[in-house]
């Protein structure tokens, strides 16, 4: 593939290494387009031969609210359906695992309707409107109180666990930066 069969994709997709993109970015910038600077290694597939798979968000306690009072404080930034299912199935839909059963979150229209297409993005909805101000979980790549789950893991492994799961959506890449 050449320069003008690029030229002629109508979207590229960054499902993965968005941060090493963004980082490329702003090495281009302070570079001044330097040299090679406008380059980066890369890979791409087409959609269908990608596969993305879900990440889970395992929280180790519940910031001392009860289940009820969680799903209470969840209500404004969520349509929240119970029983729900384990897998997410749209965009800006995720699912909770709490208490031994499965809840289908969907963020309400007016909370996921925004500009910034960053902002709409369902990791920095969950983070904003969830983990922050909900669990006091401000970076969730160092606290304790919160890990990954691998979608490989199985089911026995979530039984004393509340889990937010989401199957992440490609993210079109419309800007030379992103910010991170």
């Amino acid at each position: 593939m050449g320069a003008p069969d690029f030229a002629r994709m109508p979207s590229l997709y960054i499902a993965d290494g968005h941060h090493r993109s963004a980082a490329a970015a702003r090495v281009y910038q302070a570079r001044g387009g330097a040299g090679e600077s406008g380059f980066f290694l890369s890979v791409i597939f087409p959609d269908n031969q990608l596969q993305i798979l879900p990440y889970n968000r395992v929280l180790k306690d519940l910031n001392g609210l009860t289940a009820a009072q969680l799903l209470e404080k969840l209500a404004p930034t969520f349509i929240i359906s119970s029983p729900g299912r384990p897998q997410p199935e749209a965009k800006h839909e995720l699912g909770l695992y709490l208490e031994g059963r499965w809840h289908t979150l969907r963020f309400r229209p007016e909370i996921s309707v925004v500009a910034d297409p960053i902002e709409a993005l369902d990791v920095t909805l969950l983070q904003k409107r969830v983990l922050a101000p909900i669990f006091g979980i401000d970076d969730p790549r160092t606290s304790q109180r919160v890990n990954s789950l691998a979608a490989s893991e199985g089911r026995a492994s979530w039984k004393d666990w509340s889990i937010i799961r989401n199957t992440p959506a490609p993210f079109p890449c419309s800007r030379p930066a992103l910010r991170t």
